[in-house]
Formats: C-alpha cells, sequence, structure tokens
C-alpha cells in the first residue's frame, strides 16, 4: 500500500490551519506580558515591604526585623523562598527576642547582586547587612535547607557574631553528585517558572500553587515573592551548587564550631544516609544535637512551626 503526499493546494491549507493556533499562542503570551508589565507597577504598594532596604554596596537587601530582646535571630530561607515563609516563626519568636528576616539578594523584596550567586557571595552579603543594619549581634541563625550553606559559611567566616545556629534539613554539601544530576533538570524548572511570571501565569494562579501550611504572607504576596527576579535568582543558585557545596566543604570538619550551640532538625522518614549526613553537621560543635521532627515535610517550619520555635528558644540550655 502507498502513501500519497497531500498535494500542493492541500499543503498550503494544512499550513494556514497551523498558523491559527500559533498566532493564537503569540496573542496569548503577548497579552500576558502586557498584563503582567501592568500590574508590576502596583506591586510597591498592592504588596509593600514589610521591612527595610539595607545598602550593602552597590545593592540593597530587604530587611524585617520585629520583637526586642537577646540574642538577635537571623532567619535565612531556602531556595526558592523568602523572609515571608518565615513569618510564623518570626511572630512566634518577636514576643521575648529581636528576630530578623531578610531576602537574599534578587528574591522577593531584594535588588539584584552580582554573581555568581554562590552561597558564599550570600554570607558575605549577609556580613555587610548585618553590619549596616545596626541590628546587634552575635546572632542565632536559624536556617533552612540551601539556607544551611549560607548560615555555616558565616559560622565559619565570622565566629565571634555567631552564638549559635539552628539548621532545618540543611543541604547535604557532600552530595555534589546528585547536585550535579540535578542542576539541568532545576535550572530548566526555575527557567519555565519564570518564563510563566513574566506572562502574568504565577500572579494569576500561582497561589493555588503555595503550600496549604504555608504562612498568609507568603500566599497574599506570591507576584513579589515567587515573581520573575525570585526565579531568576533561584536558578542562579542552582547554576552555581556545586561551587557553594565545595566553599562549605572546606570548612567542614568535626569539632569546627567549637561550643557555639547548634541544633539540627531533620524531617522525619529520610533514608539513615541522609539523616547521617545531618548528624556530622550536628557534630561540627561540642554542643551539637540532632533532633528528628515528626513530620516527613522538607518545610519542618511549616509541619511543626512549635517544634523550631521551641528549638530556639531552649538552644544551648539542654544536651542532646
Amino acid at each position: 500500500m502507498t502513501t500519497q503526499a497531500p498535494a500542493p493546494g492541500r499543503r498550503r491549507r494544512i499550513a494556514r490551519m497551523a498558523v491559527v493556533p500559533l498566532a493564537l499562542i503569540a496573542l496569548l503570551a503577548t497579552a500576558g506580558a502586557v498584563y503582567e508589565g501592568v500590574a508590576a507597577r502596583d506591586d510597591v504598594t498592592r504588596y509593600p515591604m514589610p521591612g527595610r532596604m539595607v545598602d550593602v554596596g552597590g545593592h540593597r537587601l530587604h530587611l524585617h526585623c520585629t520583637g526586642t530582646g537577646e540574642p538577635t535571630v537571623v532567619l535565612e530561607a531556602g531556595l526558592g523562598e523568602s523572609s515571608a515563609g518565615w513569618a510564623t516563626i518570626q511572630e512566634r519568636l518577636a514576643g521575648d527576642r529581636r528576630v530578623c528576616g531578610y531576602d537574599r539578594a534578587g528574591y522577593a523584596w531584594s535588588e539584584p547582586g552580582p554573581g555568581p550567586r554562590t552561597a558564599g557571595q550570600a554570607a558575605d552579603e549577609l556580613h555587610a547587612m548585618l553590619l549596616a543594619s545596626g541590628e546587634p549581634g552575635p546572632y542565632v541563625f536559624v536556617a533552612h535547607s540551601y539556607g544551611g550553606h549560607v548560615v555555616r559559611l558565616y559560622a565559619d567566616r565570622w565566629p565571634d557574631r555567631t552564638a549559635g545556629m539552628v539548621l532545618i534539613d540543611v543541604s547535604d554539601e557532600n552530595a555534589t553528585t546528585a547536585l550535579t544530576a540535578a542542576r539541568v533538570p532545576l535550572t530548566a524548572q526555575f527557567a519555565v517558572q519564570r518564563g510563566a511570571a513574566h506572562l502574568g501565569v504565577i500572579r494569576l494562579f500561582g497561589a493555588v500553587l503555595v503550600p496549604d501550611d504555608a504562612p498568609a504572607p507568603t500566599r497574599q504576596a506570591v507576584p513579589v515573592v515567587y515573581g520573575p527576579g525570585t526565579l531568576a535568582t533561584a536558578g542562579a543558585e542552582v547554576g552555581a551548587g556545586v561551587d557553594s557545596a565545595e566553599q562549605v566543604q572546606g570548612g567542614a570538619s568535626p569539632g569546627a564550631w567549637g561550643d557555639r550551640p547548634t541544633t539540627v532538625i531533620a524531617a522525619g522518614g529520610q533514608p539513615e544516609a541522609a539523616v547521617e549526613a545531618l548528624r556530622r553537621v550536628a557534630e561540627q560543635s561540642s554542643r551539637g544535637c540532632l533532633v528528628v521532627a515528626g513530620t516527613t515535610d522538607h518545610y519542618v517550619h511549616y509541619a511543626e512551626p512549635d517544634l523550631v520555635v521551641s528549638t530556639v528558644r531552649d538552644l544551648g540550655e539542654s544536651g542532646c
């Protein structure tokens, strides 16, 4: 049986039919981009930053501090997240101490910073921000996931300004093989999401993608919290992820943090190898503790805020 090619006239009709959906897609994309551009102009008033901007030399970071008391607690978010994700923890801790959340360069309300966006670069900017802010140290750092890289490098570089750490399901600096394998799909994921943000898709539908147990400010300010800048910066941090891990490896060793109190919280249900990796992080302090949460959620501070709050308040006051 033979198959004849479409006649020239039919080929032209098929081509014209194909143009229709392509033209519709282009029209919708253009409309989405225009909508996003117009809507973004009002974001300053519609989604005002809760804190203030602090100059770190060439760009400014958003810093939001509440409460009074010592020591000052500094909150460091994970990959793709911002200070808004700490709202519940910050509100509860601010009753008896000073608590500061901030956005790394390029995230949420902060201005973009120079590349490459390694954890070491972020640690340097965190140091510059805290110095310029006038917020008193030394600090207790509370970090989640990738934010653990930033805080650990801070502790290595400025030990006298680090009073202690609570590290929540932080990234394993030795998992560079897995990180290398995940780099391309993760970068592509953030690129697609960034494109969706530029076309207004995140603004219109992003709230449905935010976990139900995320703090209200995260859901309410989706166009800023998960805007094009945040997603572009998250992609840049992924691209520099292996370099960041190697920076952390350079200071990692048992007892490296002396007796500074450190509690590492691991999400439950993980393979033993993952738990052991977190245990090794805790062992960098002679007063290090590992706590396994009841939740299997990586976002332990969403699922079990009481655990995180009590861990911060009790830091250094009890043994493992």
